[in-house]
């Protein structure tokens, strides 16, 4: 009976120690396992079961990334400034065993490691290429931490500047200089305004000189085809007018001659005498000396008309 009793407690204490011993290892996470004071193993995230008083954990690891924030540097620039630098390094390990067996403390190896290189990057610069170039000194630094902390089974995946800070002194003469700066920006982008409004002006005046040419051309163009068109249309009736005077003359002279030759004809048909005659002679001598001609030629009969007439008159006086 005490031999079961025993043997149960035993069995009880064997269960229990072996539940003791039962880890389970979360995401993310990874053990680090000693066996008798001398590395074993790297548990990863799972379920594991170690010996008892035999193996131990040295050390849990966290395989996240992690963000150092220290504060503030001091550093001097080329140019002698000293100012304070603050930085961010975002890391993580990626190799428990060097992590834990690598180095001791190691957020202060990395701390210490970022002030130095920190302090001998801007060694080499002067204050306005500190100011200007954090991309540039990001960069540099997160290259050599890369390289310094890799024995130690940890990857530097970004370095950042979160504040420089220089001098008072100095802060004031960049704000003096910065005022000065936006100042002259004002001045030459009022300026250039200016100018600008001056040319545009110009353009405008130019533009409405070429326009209002342009239409005293345009005018003149018309006044000058509506004269040319008026001159012509003026000829064109005058010629019209003429044609048809023309035609009303010939048309009455025609008249004219035709009634002539009709009254010359009604004259022969009728079988005129010699008095008949000899009046219309004298008739017509008479249209001709009313002319303009200097010279009169006088027929022969008409000339005894005037004898036969002069000595009528001759004797109605006696």
């Amino acid at each position: 009976m005490g031999t079961l009793i025993a043997f149960i407690i035993l069995a009880v204490v064997v269960i229990v120690v072996a539940i003791a011993n039962i880890r389970i290892v979360p995401q993310s996470e990874a053990y680090v396992i000693e066996r008798l004071g001398t590395y074993k193993d790297t548990w990863k995230a799972g379920l594991h079961l170690k010996i008892p008083f035999i193996d131990r954990i040295s050390k849990k690891v966290s395989l996240k990334e992690h963000v150092a924030d220290f504060p503030p540097q001091p550093v001097i620039t080329k140019d002698n400034v000293t100012m304070q630098i603050d930085s961010v390094v975002f890391y993580q390990v990626t190799d428990p065993k060097l992590y834990t067996y690598g180095v001791e403390r190691p957020m202060a190896a990395i701390e210490n490691l970022t002030a130095t290189t920190l302090r001998n990057i801007t060694g080499d610069l002067e204050l306005d290429q500190t100011l200007t170039s954090r991309d540039t000194i990001n960069a540099r630094m997160r290259t050599i931490l890369d390289e310094a902390t890799d024995p130690w089974g940890i990857k530097v995946n970004r370095v950042e500047l979160k504040n420089i800070l220089p001098p008072r002194e100095i802060q004031n003469a960049m704000e003096k200089q910065m005022k000065a700066e936006r100042e002259r920006r004002e001045s030459i982008l009022r300026a250039e305004g200016d100018k600008a409004s001056r040319i545009l002006t110009a353009e405008g005046e130019k533009q409405q000189k070429i326009t209002q040419a342009e239409g005293e051309k345009e005018s003149a163009i018309l006044r000058a085809e509506a004269a040319k068109q008026a001159a012509i249309l003026a000829a064109q009736a005058e010629k019209q007018s003429a044609i048809l005077r023309a035609e009303g003359q010939a048309e009455a002279i025609l008249k004219i001659q035709q009634a002539d030759a009709d009254a010359a004809k009604l004259i022969n048909e009728a079988d005129p005498g010699q008095a008949y005659i000899t009046l219309q002679s004298l008739e017509a001598f008479k249209a001709a000396a009313n002319g303009q001609a200097t010279k009169i030629i006088i027929p022969s009969e008409i000339q005894g008309i005037a004898a036969l007439a002069k000595g009528i008159l001759e004797s109605a006086k006696d």
